[in-house]
């Protein structure tokens, strides 16, 4: 008898179809089964899905297939990162409204995650460019201006001319963008929104040791690093320019400095007069001493008070 070729479509089809039938992922609203919960980062819809994708989403599937079979009652949704200048970007460079080329691109990129049979909860799907996604994106933000945690300030930041945005320190590349790798990455002083983050360092730097034994131990280092937490005092020096407010955790030693080095944007600021005072986080009280001094310019792009 000759041997049946394997038509691979057909066995995928049929099991596609079958497990789409029994909704085999939903997860379960009240079960005594314990919890699981699966995100990965959700796509930005401005084009189709490629292998960087499917190489991520395969993690994540790999995850909570395992712990479905463990006997969890897994939540594992998707949705798309949909709101915002990188869909804009994509809809401006092929000419189509923005909202017509975001919802075209989405049911296409969920038309192949669904053939890759990942294990979705898709009754949990979101798209954040929604009213009914983003109202709450909208409810926390006037809840965190409320409480003086979100205020405006100017502040230098990275702008990319191409994209008509800010980038994070991370996307900026060799000083060019990382989507754009031509473009020269600009210094610009914008006015804009921040969060008061630092109210909880003290908390989240405590609240680590929670996860200790659950966390690899590098991320955890990484995570204590980034809210950087630091003891020590706030010196104000006085200059022509005014005061220079420099944070220095050895107080003790501050009769013995000599120099101020900083940026040289810093010394176009218009900054106010203001007295030393210790952070809240100090181990030693507020040292203020005086030290009138005259600016040089150095080759660097720097300059030096001494």
């Amino acid at each position: 008898m000759p041997e049946k070729s394997y038509d691979h479509k057909q066995v995928e089809m049929k099991w596609y179809e079958r497990w789409g039938a029994e909704d085999l992922y939903r997860a379960e609203e009240n079960s005594a089964r314990p919890k699981f919960y699966v995100l990965e980062m959700l796509p930005y819809p401005s084009g189709a899905l490629h292998i960087g994708h499917i190489r991520n989403y395969a993690i994540g599937d790999a995850l909570a297939r395992y712990k479905w079979m463990r006997g969890f009652n897994v939540l594992h949704p998707m949705g798309w990162d949909a709101f915002g200048l990188p869909a804009e970007n994509a809809a401006i460079a092929n000419q189509r409204p923005p909202r017509e080329w975001t919802q075209s691109n989405i049911a296409k990129m969920k038309a192949t995650h669904r053939r890759f049979q990942f294990s979705y909860d898709w009754n949990r799907e979101v798209t954040t460019c929604e009213p009914d996604y983003y109202r709450w994106n909208q409810w926390f933000f006037l809840k965190m201006l409320e409480r003086g945690i979100a205020y405006r300030k100017k502040a230098l930041v990275n702008w990319c001319p191409q994209c008509g945005t800010v980038l994070a320190n991370e996307q900026v590349v060799n000083g060019c963008c990382w989507r754009h790798e031509t473009t020269q990455v600009e210094q610009r002083a914008l006015e804009q929104w921040f969060f008061r983050i630092t109210q909880y360092a003290d908390e989240l730097l405590a609240d680590t040791a929670q996860l200790e034994g659950n966390w690899p131990e590098r991320v955890l280092t990484m995570q204590r690093n980034w809210i950087g937490r630091s003891e020590g005092t706030e010196v104000d020096f006085h200059s022509e320019f005014g005061p220079i407010r420099v944070f220095t955790t050895r107080v003790d030693t501050i009769y013995g400095a000599t120099c101020v080095r900083a940026p040289s944007r810093w010394w176009m600021r218009a900054p106010t007069k203001i007295q030393a005072t210790s952070k809240k986080t100090a181990s030693s009280p507020a040292s203020t001493r005086s030290i009138h001094t005259a600016a040089s310019v150095c080759p660097s792009g720097w300059r030096t008070s001494c």
